[in-house]
C-alpha cells in the first residue's frame, strides 16, 4: 500500500472516530438533556432529577470522557498510520 492510500485510511478513520463520539455527544447533551428531560426527571441521581442532571453535569462529564477517549484513540491510530510526533 502507498503512502497516499495510507493517509487517505488514516483519514477516513479519523473521520468514523469523531462522527461516533460527537454522535455520542449528541446524544447525551441533547436527547438527554433536551428531549428526554421529563422522561428521566422520574429517576434521581446524587438527589437530582435524572434530566436536570445531564442537561447541567452530565454532559460536561461526558464531554471531557469523550475528549481522552479521543486523544487516546488518536495516539494509537498515529502509531498505526507513522504520523506520530516525538
Amino acid at each position: 500500500m502507498d503512502r497516499e492510500q495510507q493517509l487517505r485510511n488514516y483519514w477516513k478513520e479519523t473521520l468514523k472516530y469523531i462522527f461516533i463520539l460527537l454522535s455520542i455527544w449528541f446524544s447525551v447533551s441533547c436527547l438527554l438533556g433536551v428531549v428526554f428531560v421529563e422522561y428521566l426527571d422520574r429517576f434521581n441521581l446524587f438527589g437530582f432529577p435524572l434530566g436536570f442532571w445531564f442537561a447541567n453535569q452530565g454532559a460536561l462529564f461526558t464531554f471531557c470522557i469523550l475528549i481522552f477517549i479521543y486523544v487516546r484513540l488518536m495516539n494509537r491510530l498515529d502509531q498505526k498510520y507513522d504520523v506520530y510526533e516525538d
